[in-house]
């Protein structure tokens, strides 16, 4: 549980919303730190900008780009 609250994914703006969306169909929800990190769009669409340029540049692949994002999450002792 996030010790900050999130957003209302229903009360974000069209963009947000779009990811938001994508990340439930994907997921089963909208992921817990982008719903924080919603809380000011600016941020959501700098972190947002990052993982985009990070899928986009090729110098990861995708297979250990979801093995890095797991163990980080396991680092943080999050249920991903």
């Amino acid at each position: 549980m996030a010790r900050i609250d999130g957003v209302n994914p229903e009360e974000v703006d069209a963009y947000t919303r779009k990811v938001l969306e994508a990340q439930e169909k994907t997921w089963g929800a909208p992921l817990l730190n982008h719903l924080v990190y919603a809380r000011r769009p600016s941020i959501f669409r700098g972190a947002r900008a990052m993982w985009t340029g990070i899928a986009t540049s090729g110098l990861i692949d995708e297979k250990l780009q979801a093995l890095v994002n797991r163990r980080v999450a396991s680092l943080n002792g999050c249920e991903f």
